[in-house]
């Protein structure tokens, strides 16, 4: 916490996001092929969104109602992936530990963006970013 946040990277929730994301691509290499049109495309794309999104969240900070907007798109993300991990828990393809591993982390992760969406005063700059 007491390192400087310079970049999107530096922040602790894209951390997570990122590493969850790599997570669920590996662990999406084990469903069937017949859900590579669908549950896993659509796992993987999500996943990497909220990390996409954040990026794109963190360069929009000179603009608070931006900044809020696209923090709501990371959101959104997050619990989109939320959801298609329970798909793949309820289908067998991702044990249920792994699941609600996956499932705990991106409750944190939600979490930490309600606290930037609420605090994004906090967050928002003055001038060139």
């Amino acid at each position: 916490m007491s390192q400087k946040i310079i970049t999107h990277c530096d922040l602790e929730v894209y951390k997570r996001s990122f590493d969850s994301a790599m997570e669920i691509f590996e662990l999406s290499k084990r469903f069937p092929k017949e859900e590579v049109y669908s549950l896993t495309d659509q796992i993987r794309r999500s996943s990497r969104s909220v990390c996409a999104n954040l990026a794109e969240a963190w360069r929009k900070r000179k603009y608070e109602g931006a900044f809020k907007s696209k923090l709501n798109d990371v959101e959104a993300e997050a619990a989109e992936t939320q959801t298609w991990l329970a798909f793949a828990v309820a289908c067998g393809y991702l044990e249920s530990r792994l699941g609600s591993s996956l499932q705990t982390t991106y409750d944190g992760i939600l979490a930490t963006l309600v606290g930037m969406i609420n605090h994004s005063n906090t967050w928002v700059i003055s001038g060139k970013p």
